[in-house]
């Protein structure tokens, strides 16, 4: 079967932490990816054979890039992208998917936007204030409303936030991403026992709430001397979360950031997951949180707080606990609890990788995207936005 081509596009190819991009691109079966954006991030391995960007250092480069922001011109449309017979153009976050909108026109081809959270939670005033590529969304948004064949939101959480802003709800549907369970797979127990550590991975900035978990976790060390933090991830908090924790934790270690293998290795051996992210004044919030997935396809249970869409990625009490928003002595007693219960953490660990399993993993999840693909390109939304697929013969 001959692979049909789609085109990726990411302003910036890709950050490292955007895996979630290429692995969901690189499952599919039936549509090849090929990637293009202003510039390269060399985060995130890509074939180059199949990556375009416009900037690729210089003078030169940085000029390209500036006419392509401005005007919607620039790209190779005619000597390389019109001979690759793109069937479609998918786009991943709004400011991206504005800038995207003159490719997809000039090719004819429908547009696909995937709204990952801040796109869809910032408020208009912040947004305004923010860089370039953001204040052109904000002003392009409308137009893109009109013009993009469908959106995905990446829970349920962000398909209310979208339809808040004026998106029409009869052009978006929820797609979860997904995990690939068989990289994410823990090592036998014995292999491999848990130690008495509380696993953070995130940016450090205000929406992952690293401090509301320093000052949990000096409340859970009282009680439990063992007990150790580790935080993985890099941001502007740095230096201030570090001097909290230096006054206020006993065992505690900051990782900075760290490749895929060395978070896995990290969720392999501790005990509780925890990036207890809260709503901020500018309106960032969590969308969903793959990383909790991550964590829990690796039988590591989850403690945060009920915000966002977290619900949505960890079962309070069947994955893991969730206290109220802020409520940093509540965190404390749902770590306290999975640290000290070991029939609970048992049942919560078991669980936790049988959801993934059963409703999260990459592969089932990269053919429902396909099957999205399919129904845009024969003009049926309708099938996409119902949530529940009707059989399509995508492999016609």
């Amino acid at each position: 079967m001959t692979l049909r081509n789609i085109l990726i596009y990411r302003d910036c190819l890709l950050a490292p932490s955007e895996t979630f991009i290429r692995s969901q691109a690189e499952g599919m079966r039936i549509y090849r990816a090929h990637y293009a954006g202003s510039n390269r991030n060399p985060g995130i391995s890509l074939d180059p054979e199949r990556v375009t960007v416009l900037n690729s250092g210089g003078a030169g480069g940085r000029m390209r890039e500036l006419l392509f922001k401005s005007t919607g011109l620039g790209f190779p449309i005619e000597r390389k992208f019109r001979q690759m017979h793109f069937r479609l153009l998918h786009a991943h976050f709004g400011p991206d998917a504005a800038l995207a909108l003159p490719i997809a026109r000039r090719l004819h081809i429908p547009l696909v936007v995937t709204f990952h959270g801040y796109d869809a939670t910032i408020k208009d005033e912040y947004a305004r204030k923010s860089y370039y590529t953001h204040r052109n969304y904000i002003r392009k948004r409308e137009q893109l409303q009109r013009s993009a064949a469908l959106f995905i939101a990446v829970s349920d959480f962000i398909r209310g936030k979208l339809i808040e802003q004026g998106y029409p709800a009869d052009k978006i549907v929820r797609h979860y991403i997904g995990v690939d369970t068989v990289r994410f797979k823990p090592e036998p127990e014995h292999a491999s026992p848990r130690e008495n550590v509380v696993l953070f991975v995130g940016r450090l900035v205000e929406v992952k709430g690293a401090a509301y978990l320093i000052q949990a976790m000096s409340q859970v060390q009282r009680e439990n001397p063992d007990a150790e933090l580790v935080l993985i991830g890099d941001g502007p908090l740095r230096a201030e979360l570090e001097e909290l924790a230096a006054r206020t934790l006993k065992k505690y270690r900051f990782l900075g950031t760290q490749p895929p293998e060395v978070v896995k290795r990290w969720m392999n051996r501790a005990k509780v997951f925890s990036v207890p992210s809260v709503p901020t004044e500018t309106g960032a919030e969590e969308a969903f949180g793959i990383s909790f997935l991550e964590a829990a396809s690796m039988r590591l249970p989850v403690a945060s707080f009920r915000t966002g869409g977290i619900p949505e990625a960890v079962s309070d009490g069947e994955t893991g606990l969730l206290a109220e928003p802020r409520d940093w002595q509540g965190l404390a007693a749902c770590i306290s609890r999975l640290l000290s219960d070991e029939a609970l953490w048992r049942r919560l660990s078991a669980r936790s990788r049988e959801r993934v399993r059963e409703s999260f993993d990459l592969t089932e999840q990269t053919k429902k995207l396909e099957e999205i693909y399919h129904s845009v390109l024969a003009g049926d939304t309708s099938q996409a936005t119902g949530y529940q697929l009707r059989p399509s013969r995508i492999d016609a």
